[in-house]
């Protein structure tokens, strides 16, 4: 940034009221969020992901279209780096960056896409390479067809790691010369509907987060193998959940000892320690309110949790207790049909 500040760019449904992407700058003490600008550019774009350089913004375009747009960031108001590029799929959910590529989950196509980034960070063309998925689950409607929700490169680089709600699994790719190839599926428990995955510290365990059944399945991570290993499950809520409670985000705490989760419905946050002997198991520690209603993403920073409540159309930031790691709310901003929070 050109003062060196710290942003946070939110992402919204414009086809509910959104702005866009909305810029806000983070206070350094507290966390809080002041709203500094916003662009339309593309169409509801629900999800973003910043380029390590912190230089280009990278947002879907949640249509049936689909697409993937690229924003230099220079200053408080990111600027569109070129024309959208269509992904080849319906429905982008998430995106994130592996091997100078951007990749999307396509929610509505259930599939993922590799589009190339250019030197300067805007992206190619077109992609180069479109991965469909294939299978369905035992939740009808939910689970007729695949339906890729997340998607990002493992903590060692070496693999592309996506979760599909649809087909109850996790898929392990690579990308070689820009085409995607799996490697390996690991099928969940039948029914859980997996939306949403977070990687432990250490890279050895991912947490994913089940949708259709408020948990989290802990999975043991082997890099040099790519080899995903389910060992555990753990429910997200005390006794029995709300008919549509549908977890939403996760996030690991940098050291490790905590697991946060956002479950719309409930409108609630999650605390899971870590426990176990090599850490291989959660417990639920509590549950807060999320601070708005239907929290769609949850993300952390420091010391601070920010949660993208969509319905309710804010962004709410927390507080951590280091020792408890229970979130004590601090504030929010309104941002009409909210849908997650980058942090830059």
């Amino acid at each position: 940034m050109a003062d060196g500040g710290r942003r946070a760019y939110i992402g919204s449904f414009t086809a509910a009221g959104g702005p866009g992407i909305v810029t806000a700058e983070v206070d350094p003490g507290s966390g809080a969020l002041t709203v500094l600008s916003s662009v339309n550019a593309v169409q509801d774009p629900s999800y973003l992901t910043l380029a390590p350089d912190g230089r280009t913004l990278y947002a879907v375009s949640e249509t049936a279209d689909g697409a993937v747009a690229a924003y230099r960031v220079d200053g408080d108001k990111p600027m569109p780096a070129g024309r959208p590029v269509l992904v080849g799929g319906s429905g982008p959910t998430h995106l994130g960056l592996f091997d100078d590529h951007v990749l999307t989950a396509n929610y509505g196509s259930g599939s993922v896409t590799a589009v190339p980034v250019r030197p300067d960070g805007a992206l190619a063309r077109s992609a180069s390479s479109v991965l469909r998925h294939s299978g369905a689950g035992p939740h009808t409607p939910r689970q007729q067809a695949p339906h890729a929700h997340h998607v990002q490169p493992d903590p060692s680089g070496r693999w592309v790691i996506s979760v599909d709600l649809g087909t109850d699994s996790v898929r392990v790719c690579t990308l070689t010369d820009g085409a995607l190839a799996l490697h390996r599926e690991t099928a969940l428990r039948p029914g859980s509907g997996p939306r949403h995955l977070a990687f432990h510290p250490d890279g050895s365990r991912a947490y994913v987060v089940n949708e259709l059944s408020p948990s989290v399945t802990v999975c043991r991570w082997d890099a040099a193998s790519g080899v995903l290993t389910p060992l555990s499950e753990t429910p997200v809520l005390k006794g029995a959940p709300a008919r549509d409670a549908y977890p939403s985000g996760i996030v690991t705490s940098p050291d490790g000892r905590f697991v946060w989760t956002a479950t719309r419905g409930e409108d609630v946050l999650s605390v899971l320690a870590v426990e176990g002997a090599e850490g291989e198991e959660l417990r639920l520690v509590t549950t807060v309110h999320c601070g708005g209603h239907w929290p769609r993403a949850l993300t952390a920073s420091g010391g601070s949790l920010y949660v993208a409540n969509e319905r309710s159309g804010d962004v709410t930031w927390f507080a951590v207790d280091p020792l408890t790691g229970v979130p004590r709310r601090g504030g929010s901003i309104r941002v009409t049909a909210a849908s997650c929070v980058v942090l830059g």
